[in-house]
């Protein structure tokens, strides 16, 4: 087992590793930029480093000072969390260099998935269904109508380097090809340096359901069953729960295995999520891979009984895992609270939280790094806080989360807990009744 574990991220996850690594007796390292000097994770962990400048680029995204940050406290390992550096296949491959072992998959792994235009070509030779699509990148305006016209309208442009909706545009006929084809293009060179597009066919009333898997280095890979992720604002989820109401005994088994068969495919090793979209008649189609934990891990750990920080870090340090696949016996929702604005189209809201009171209770936990007196800081992802309601049945489940939403005080900032409420009380998302454009017609009272 590692002897020590650098933490290469921030906030809530970077507290959440810092949690299960305690329990199983290995020291910690935080890293932070000096907008995060009084983080909870700077606190808790037994060493902290700084790193550099509030702005991403001049920290978290900063490998060489990650790098001498893990030399000099003697780290023998990196824990990339999510978001930052944990999909960067360069920087899995610097740790190796080190002989520092990246808590992940390894840097081909991370490159056949990160690239979407591989990633399908890869899952469509093990046989795992994928959405009908462009065979390549789109040189041109006249191959894009092409292709369109070929497998139909509505057809989506997306960026081949793509993530957070940035490059991605749904087109309808074809005298708006144009418009969008140079924007998405424009907008993924402008986010990802990589302005390569390709097109698919649009999926009408989706869902977006993933299943969370595991591997180890001997070639065994499980399934941890499904969330649900459909409640979604501009691509970014902000809901997500498990298992999904959409869900059947055969689709789950029917996508668990497909899951499995992506997974080895590429001899994954460690645990990951794949991503697909579900049509109204519970056809399923490969999205994309996430080689990395996901925000919204604890509603599989709650459903299943299941700690997958440790199941990461056991399989990075070479433990075979089970290989027995999990079903979900409990009901699990997730609520991501966001310094954000409802009332002002989910503007930021960074600042001081005067005031916090955190729901406790029966079927009630919350991952945060937040406190009174605490200090946002503008730099850095929105979300403050995960609350996870636990119950037997989705309608309990809705009934805690919305008893547990009630008690949270934030004050200070403005928060998303206006608009969870509200979620709670609409009848559509009560009865199960949503897709991914759920948001298209949701509006705050």
């Amino acid at each position: 087992m590692f002897k020590k574990i650098l933490i290469a991220n921030r906030g809530e996850i970077a507290l959440r590793v810092i949690r299960t690594c305690r329990e199983m007796g290995i020291p910690t390292v935080a890293i932070y930029s000096t907008a995060d000097k009084d983080s909870l994770h700077v606190r808790f962990a037994d060493e902290a480093v700084c790193i550099g400048k509030p702005s991403g680029a001049d920290s978290y995204l900063n490998i060489p000072h990650i790098m001498a940050a893990a030399e000099i406290t003697n780290a023998d390992a990196i824990h990339p969390g999510y978001g930052f550096l944990a999909e960067n296949a360069k920087f899995a491959e610097i740790c190796g260099e080190y002989n520092i072992k990246f808590i992940g998959p390894t840097p081909d792994m991370i490159r056949k998935m990160g690239d979407k235009i591989t990633a399908k070509d890869t899952m469509i030779k093990a046989g795992v269904p994928v959405v009908p699509g462009s065979a390549g990148l789109l040189e041109s305006i006249d191959q894009a109508k092409k292709e369109a016209k070929k497998m139909g309208y509505p057809v989506m442009i997306k960026a081949t380097a793509g993530g957070g909706g940035k490059g991605m545009r749904v087109v309808w006929k074809e005298d708006e090809m144009e418009k969008a084809y140079e924007s998405a293009k424009a907008e993924a060179a402008n986010s990802f340096k990589n302005d390569g597009i390709y097109m698919e066919k649009f999926v009408e009333e989706p869902r977006h359901i993933e299943i969370q898997i595991a591997g180890d280095q001997y070639g065994t890979v499980c399934h941890l069953s499904e969330r649900d992720c459909s409640i979604q604002r501009r691509h970014q989820k902000l809901l997500e729960e498990s298992p999904s109401p959409f869900m059947t005994d055969d689709l789950r088994k029917k996508m668990g295995k497909a899951a499995i068969k992506a997974a080895k495919s590429i001899n994954y090793e460690g645990v990951g999520t794949i991503e697909f979209l579900v049509d109204k008649h519970r056809n399923f189609y490969f999205m994309e891979m996430n080689t990395r934990i996901q925000v919204e891990h604890c509603v599989t750990e709650e459903v299943i009984n299941f700690d997958l920080i440790k199941e990461q870090i056991k399989i990075a340090a070479g433990v075979a895992i089970s290989g027995k696949n999990y079903e979900p016996t409990m009901h699990a929702i997730e609520c991501r609270i966001n310094a954000e604005d409802p009332y002002n189209d989910f503007r930021p809201s960074p600042g001081k939280i005067n005031i916090l009171h955190t729901p406790g209770g029966h079927g009630v936990r919350v991952d945060s790094h937040i406190y009174a007196g605490y200090s946002i800081p503008p730099y850095y992802d929105s979300m403050i806080a995960k609350i996870i309601a636990i119950a037997q049945t989705r309608e309990e489940a809705i009934n805690t989360m919305r008893r547990a939403l009630s008690e949270y005080v934030i004050e200070g900032i403005k928060t998303t807990i206006p608009f969870h409420l509200q979620l709670m009380d609409n009848e559509d998302f009560q009865n199960g009744n949503f897709t991914t454009k759920f948001m298209d017609t949701f509006e705050m009272k």
